[in-house]
């Protein structure tokens, strides 16, 4: 995992650290319902990372540091630098395991439904998908976008992402799609 965690940035958007300062923003992100059905909880053990309170997130927060400091993996904030709000977050780490993911970096991209449009998710995903190949030091990245994410998944083809019909297999033996 990093040494230390970069700062990237675009014109719109800025990518860095999640950090605890980030939780009344964040709150917005995890308490929107018509964000929820786009986050990418699999292999979470059954968190659907929908909060109501603040407490919650800085308790969510505090343990993605911890993930962070133990190496586990990345999550950064997503702020929007035209309103200085953090609008979203994008998980980042390499995946070991017996299926085709296998040295993969897995990206996990949560914002609020305002942003979820093609536009704003390919500025976003620009940010991050070349300095991931680096960061976490692999060869493909891999991300969820279930079938009714159609603008997600518009932006990750102008990426040049590519559907698979490859299962995700979690260590249980569960096995995720999309």
């Amino acid at each position: 995992m990093l040494k230390q965690c970069p700062v990237i940035e675009n014109e719109k958007f800025l990518v860095r650290l999640v950090s605890e300062a980030d939780a009344n923003d964040l709150l917005r992100v995890y308490s929107d319902k018509n964000a929820l059905p786009f986050f990418n909880s699999d292999n979470c053990n059954g968190n659907i990372f929908y909060y109501q309170s603040e407490e919650e997130i800085v308790e969510l927060i505090k343990f993605w540091i911890w993930e962070y400091e133990c190496k586990r993996y990345v999550r950064f904030s997503i702020v929007d630098k035209i309103c200085n709000e953090v609008i979203g977050t994008i998980e980042l780490f390499k995946r070991i395991s017996n299926d085709h993911f296998n040295g993969s970096g897995i990206m996990r991209l949560d914002v609020r439904s305002d942003f979820e449009n093609k536009q704003a998710l390919y500025e976003i995903m620009t940010i991050i998908t070349n300095p991931a190949f680096e960061l976490v030091q692999c060869s493909m990245i891999a991300t969820k976008a279930v079938n009714y994410a159609v603008e997600r998944i518009e932006a990750l083809e102008t990426m040049n992402y590519v559907k698979t019909k490859d299962r995700l297999l979690a260590a249980d033996g569960e096995s995720y799609s999309d």
